[in-house]
């Protein structure tokens, strides 16, 4: 099978990966150990081109924590204006907020370069990190400044407060207080796609199969490769296939048929899943998993191009950036 990604959905660029918390649930790794690198002006204007070429509807800016680079999101924000393309929000998690009237000053600088809309992320993942109070303090800066909202998630809402809002509070405490049910059903009412650390959260949870069990459902391959309904390019120029992090396929490739000898992984795992994956890396780089049972196909992808980034020190365009199989 020769993977085509010929059009685009709804889907955003990934600023920066650098961020002050470490969440999680987080699908990209995003943490303080990734470098502060950010997408500059060229580099965003040269990804909403590609964006726009490729019929993409609706774009939005994530992270990492965009709002870290005051200076980088308005250049990322005037690309968008200058490429046509209107941005449909911005995500933050709200660890930049110090006070009231610094916030606001923020938020109507980034409104003069184009900012309609801040995406807030709120849930217990993020409160081991972010005290609520400095959530509730973005939410009003924006009702001061004008900032449309978009509250991720809003069901969290009445959790997070009923705890001291001044302090992060731990997962662990979530389960004393609301019982360990409430822990087990997070991954519903969040949403949380099995990638990154959410792998390593889901590995206590979810109930476990054998290898040939997970082969034999994605025998037909992995669709989601194909999927482009919320796609992420990042600032290095990596489209993620599928919300696949760690996955990539080169910008420049974006648009016509991927050469299967360029992507060996990709090919093959749209072709027939891990299933076919697996026998090829025993093969050819002599891998093993380490268990005999895993929670989700995803969790022994990850282990393969793991294994394939950290022990054999492969460099390859599909597995990109290489920071997230370190961090």
């Amino acid at each position: 099978m020769t993977i085509s990604i010929s059009s685009l959905g709804s889907g955003g660029l990934i600023a920066n990966y650098y961020c002050e918390s470490s969440c999680r649930h987080c699908l990209y790794r995003s943490g303080p150990r990734w470098p502060r690198d950010y997408a500059t002006y060229e580099e965003a204007l040269e990804d909403f081109a590609i964006m726009a070429t490729l019929d993409s509807p609706s774009i939005h800016v994530s992270g990492g924590e965009p709002l870290l680079d005051p200076d980088g999101l308005c250049g990322v924000l005037d690309a968008a204006r200058d490429a046509g393309v209107p941005v449909q929000y911005v995500e933050t998690g709200a660890s930049w907020y110090r006070d009231m009237d610094s916030a606001c000053a923020l938020l109507e600088k980034l409104g003069s370069h184009g900012l309609h809309t801040l995406l807030i992320s709120m849930s217990p993942f993020h409160n081991e990190f972010i005290p609520f109070s400095k959530t509730r303090g973005v939410i009003e800066a924006c009702h001061r400044s004008g900032i449309s909202l978009f509250p991720w998630i809003a069901d969290f809402y009445l959790d997070l407060s009923t705890f001291d809002e001044d302090r992060p509070h731990s997962l662990e405490e979530y389960g004393r207080h609301f019982g360990e049910e409430y822990l087990e059903d997070l991954p519903r009412r969040y949403g949380i796609v099995p990638g990154g650390r959410a792998l390593d959260y889901f590995q206590t949870l979810a109930r476990e199969q054998s290898i040939e069990e997970l082969a034999e459902e994605k025998r037909d391959g992995c669709s989601e490769l194909g999927d482009t309904n919320h796609f992420h390019i990042d600032l290095y120029g990596n489209y993620i296939p599928g919300m696949c992090a760690g996955l990539s396929i080169a910008k420049e490739d974006l648009g016509h048929p991927l050469d299967p000898d360029e992507y060996p992984l990709i090919t093959r795992l749209a072709e027939g899943g891990i299933g076919a994956l697996l026998p090829w890396l025993t093969e050819r780089y002599g891998f093993k998993p380490s268990r005999k049972t895993y929670t989700t196909d995803c969790q022994l992808c990850y282990e393969m191009r793991r294994f394939l980034v950290v022990e054999r020190d492969v460099r390859s365009r599909e597995l990109q950036p290489r920071n997230h199989y370190f961090l």
